[in-house]
């Protein structure tokens, strides 16, 4: 990112960008950095865009080709194309012989970074990856936010904030608008505010909902699940987020004993720096064992639904049940 914003600073611009990674908000926002450093934005004649599935590799190379129209280059933007995740030969051939007069900006979430196109552009231009970012890093950017509408937070609430939204920034950014209605003529913004405006995520749910299997609150997970299914998720993605946070639990447990600090022992089992403490919390009531076999049974449960064994709703209880029970 740092690269980025060098050749944004200096308008030293490669030929072809590849904006990547799992931070969203990150991508947006300097997909249109970029796009305004190239081109001014009432300027409409340079500038094209593509979008989705299906787009014609011919119809961006013949774009390319042409000439800007009273201007320094031409600006094409393809977003969620596929062209750095599948294969594409006619765009990884081209892209080595991109014309200085046009800058091509290519949008993806997924990429394969074993792909033709991908390595082209490796070559070539500039990958930017937008990751997640760290807790320290979240803080500091919610705090600047709410100085420039005067407002302060504690640490404890913005621990709780964090802990509700999760880590994309646009979750964040949606939950501080509303927070941000909500305290308007208030200087502080409380916990009680947090409780009252911002949306648990789905993943604090369930969360919530494997506390309560390790508690054998048998009638606290059932009741989360019903929460979930009234919230319209389906059966299959809780049973995915269930699956994942078992697994988590499990990396954290290898872990431990490794002598890691918090922020890398975080990233290594995929966890929010924010929420490692109740992770570990959590981690420490389960065996090695146990967390192996809960893996291996929500596996099971998957495969049970898509051989048609089991229904999806009946299948995701009955694994909620046999972990909740009191022995």
């Amino acid at each position: 990112m740092k690269m980025l914003v060098e050749d944004i600073k200096n308008h030293q611009f490669k030929r072809v960008y590849l904006l990547t990674g799992e931070e969203t908000y990150l991508r947006n926002q300097y997909k249109k950095k970029l796009r305004n450093a190239l081109l001014p934005p009432e300027d409409t004649m340079n500038a094209a865009s593509f979008e989705g599935k299906g787009i014609h590799p011919r119809e961006i190379i013949d774009m390319a080709e042409t000439m800007p129209f009273f201007a320094d280059r031409r600006v094409i933007l393809i977003e969620n194309s596929g062209f750095a995740k599948n294969a594409c030969p006619e765009i990884a051939d081209y892209i080595p012989g991109i014309p200085d007069s046009t800058c091509i900006i290519l949008v993806e979430a997924e990429v394969d970074k074993r792909g033709r196109v991908y390595k082209a552009i490796k070559n070539t231009g500039r990958i930017v990856e937008f990751k997640r970012q760290d807790e320290r890093t979240l803080m500091r950017w919610v705090l600047g936010i709410l100085k420039k509408e005067g407002k302060s937070i504690t640490e404890e609430t913005m621990h709780m904030l964090l802990g509700r939204t999760g880590s994309a920034m646009e979750n964040i950014e949606q939950e501080m608008e509303k927070l941000l209605c909500y305290t308007m003529g208030r200087d502080v913004i409380t916990a009680s505010d947090v409780e009252e405006v911002c949306t648990e995520q789905t993943e604090n749910r369930i969360f919530d909902m494997v506390q309560a299997i390790t508690e054998k609150n048998q009638r606290k997970a059932l009741e989360l699940y019903t929460d979930l299914l009234a919230m319209k998720e389906p059966p299959m993605r809780i049973l995915f987020l269930i699956t994942r946070q078992f697994h988590q639990l499990l990396q954290l447990k290898k872990l431990s004993g490794q002598g890691l600090d918090k922020s890398e022992l975080a990233k290594k089992a995929g966890i929010p720096p924010f929420a490692l403490g109740k992770y570990q919390a959590q981690c420490r009531k389960f065996t090695d064992m146990q967390l192996r076999q809960a893996v291996e049974d929500c596996v099971d449960t998957e495969e049970r639904v898509k051989t048609g064994r089991m229904g999806e709703q009946i299948s995701v209880e009955l694994l909620i049940v046999k972990y909740s029970e009191k022995k």
